[in-house]
């Protein structure tokens, strides 16, 4: 970071279909190599796939499982003295959104189904639903986070 002037953070790019900033950057997220237009198709399949198959509309769907992926607190570590603690901390709005965003992504492609676009509609649809990895992944950050309760007043 320069010490002469504040940086200045970039515009964020929107989605093309929604509009919306949080589906920009997880399509953004998704995308290897620069293939944009891939990942938009994947990403756009995968939410027409969930309103043929279960009637919902796609977008809903997508940000329900967004919010039910969100983690509220985190473990970081912090050492002291000769110790290093895991100390929960409360995950800041920006932060939440971009470990919901990776761990959607993670899990959808460690999934068995065949093609992203359908592991991305199961992963969506369960986190929708409070169920699938990323849901686990959610509880046990919680988990480890409670767990390490006793810790808190390490917190910087």
């Amino acid at each position: 970071m320069s010490r002469r002037r504040r940086e200045h953070k970039r515009e964020k790019r929107v989605d093309a279909r929604f509009g919306d900033l949080i589906v920009g950057k997880f399509i953004n997220c998704m995308m290897w190599d620069g293939k944009k237009t891939t990942a938009e198709s994947i990403f756009y399949k995968a939410l027409d796939r969930i309103e043929d198959r279960f009637k919902e509309k796609g977008i809903e769907v997508f940000r329900r499982a967004m919010d039910n992926v969100r983690p509220v607190v985190e473990v970081r570590s912090r050492r002291v003295g000769g110790a290093t603690y895991q100390v929960p901390t409360e995950v800041r709005p920006d932060r939440r959104n971009t470990l919901a965003i990776r761990w959607l992504i993670e899990q959808s492609r460690t999934r068995g189904e065949r093609g992203m676009s359908e592991k991305l509609t199961m992963e969506l649809f369960e986190a929708a639903n409070n169920r699938g990895n990323a849901i686990k992944k959610r509880e046990d950050t919680h988990r480890m986070a409670e767990a390490n309760r006793a810790f808190a007043h390490f917190r910087w």
